[in-house]
């Protein structure tokens, strides 16, 4: 049942002679209402991603440039006695707030694999087949127009992920006739990409492990288990054994936004019994709010406060690991995500000489591997297991429909940014590495619309 629906349930006895909510009351809900309408909405959420992204293009390559440049290299540091940590606004945003996203992600997959399109083998076979396609078919062209520069070589990885948010985004506005078995598929390639790049970042993109790091990442992940162990449902309390789990990953050497994932992978997907059934609540609230609506003159109040308690009952019968995605999907597309391209597409490009032969090479052979690489790979895989009769193609699916996933699959974007900063240490070269995930997944975006509104009609399976 949608929160929306629940607030919303007295408009067909608005006809009836009864005391209204205050004027001021109502209009806030009603206003209140539409923006959390407006911040689940995915559309929405890649229009803000790409508008970060502009707004930090445009800074950089302003006369305001040293501001932008200036404010991400300010000094942050915290104090705890004679313990003190200090570094910058960038490391925070990167290190600090993308936890918070690689949660969401990792509650993302722990779904999936519960329940979901990755939840048995059969299901998950076809996207599996066409992410290894779309991982490996990129890497390899990066590789090949790369050459052999050790240097350049060391961002094959960067090509290989899928930002979520912008490609089901984008395909949100090809409107709401888009088969919903291809959206599946675009999900489930996009969370098994998901997979496959936080691997990448922990086996290829960590430093040298220091065991000791292991050592508090394991009372980390201990102290997790005990609280869910003890039936500990409040969120606020898992954020000191998170917290303990991310320093200790940071003091390994391995990349401490991993953290997010392993605490994603480990929240819940069942709910623990109530002292009073949720359900017989949510129940009894909305009875007695139809009896008042019924009886002639309700109670503005006493209405207000059943809906709402039946609203908090739904919510609560709901899993953690799908509650707490509702409540973070906003703080992640509308905050942390927005900020991140704010902090990292900020290229200058002043700074990049493409006449040279490191800088322009990096920069197309990220393009093309996105652009290329990303719907060749995941078509060409998808063919092969159908044919092969390995697979079969969902209800709902047809050719023309994963063409589209595949060309949507090619907008990387913000893990692609992400592993490109883990990539590259020469700022020449990180810059032409965004130049390139920049082009080519604006390209992407506008292949995968031209084509999804050319052949919208056909994209249904006959």
């Amino acid at each position: 049942m949608d929160p929306q629906t629940l607030v919303q349930a007295p408009a067909p006895f608005a006809s009836q002679k009864s005391p209204r909510v205050p004027a001021l009351q109502s209009a806030t809900e009603r206003v209140q209402a539409q923006i959390s309408h407006l911040l689940h909405i995915e559309s929405f959420a890649g229009m803000v991603l790409m508008l970060a992204a502009a707004a930090a293009l445009i800074w950089a390559n302003s006369a305001a440039a040293p501001s932008y440049f200036a404010l991400w290299h300010a000094p942050v540091a915290l104090t705890l006695g004679p313990w003190s940590f200090s570094t910058d606004l960038h490391f925070i945003v990167n290190d600090v707030l993308m936890t918070v996203f690689f949660l969401v992600v990792g509650m993302e997959i722990r779904r999936e694999l519960h329940n979901g399109a990755l939840a048995s083998l059969r299901q998950a076979s076809l996207p599996l087949i066409a992410a290894i396609g779309g991982v490996a078919v990129p890497a390899l062209i990066y590789t090949a127009l790369a050459g052999s520069d050790r240097a350049l070589l060391n961002g094959w990885a960067i090509p290989t992920a899928t930002d979520i948010a912008f490609a089901v985004g984008v395909l949100a506005l090809l409107g709401r006739n888009i088969p919903g078995a291809l959206r599946i598929f675009l999900l489930a390639l996009a969370i098994i990409d998901d997979i496959v790049a936080v691997l990448i970042i922990a086996f290829f993109y960590s430093g040298g492990l220091q065991a000791m790091g292991f050592v508090i990442a394991a009372a980390g992940v201990l102290l997790v288990l005990l609280f869910n162990r003890m039936g500990i449902t409040a969120a606020p309390l898992y954020v000191l054994p998170g917290a303990i789990l991310w320093f200790g990953l940071l003091k390994t050497g391995a990349h401490p936004t991993l953290a997010g994932v392993v605490l994603g992978l480990m929240t819940p997907v069942f709910v623990r019994p109530a002292p009073m059934p949720l359900l017989i609540t949510a129940q009894a609230a909305m009875r007695k709010a139809g009896e008042q609506m019924l009886s002639g003159r309700p109670d503005p109040q006493h209405l207000l406060q059943n809906l709402r308690t039946a609203q908090l009952a739904q919510r609560d019968l709901l899993p953690p690991a799908l509650r707490l995605p509702m409540i973070l999907h906003p703080w992640v597309a509308f905050g942390v995500m927005p900020i991140f391209a704010l902090a990292n597409a900020g290229v200058q490009f002043s700074g990049i000489d493409l006449s040279a032969a490191a800088p322009q090479t990096t920069a197309m052979a990220v393009l093309a591997a996105l652009v290329l690489g990303k719907p060749l790979g995941v078509f060409i895989c998808t063919w092969l297991a159908v044919k092969s009769g390995l697979c079969s193609l969902p209800e709902g699916l047809n050719w023309r429909g994963v063409l589209l996933v595949g060309l949507l699959a090619g907008i990387g974007f913000t893990m692609s940014i992400f592993v490109a900063g883990l990539a590259f240490e020469d700022a020449t070269l990180l810059g032409a590495a965004k130049l390139g995930i920049l082009a080519g997944s604006a390209m992407a975006a506008m292949l995968g619309l031209g084509y999804g509104f050319a052949f919208r009609k056909r994209l249904q399976r006959s």
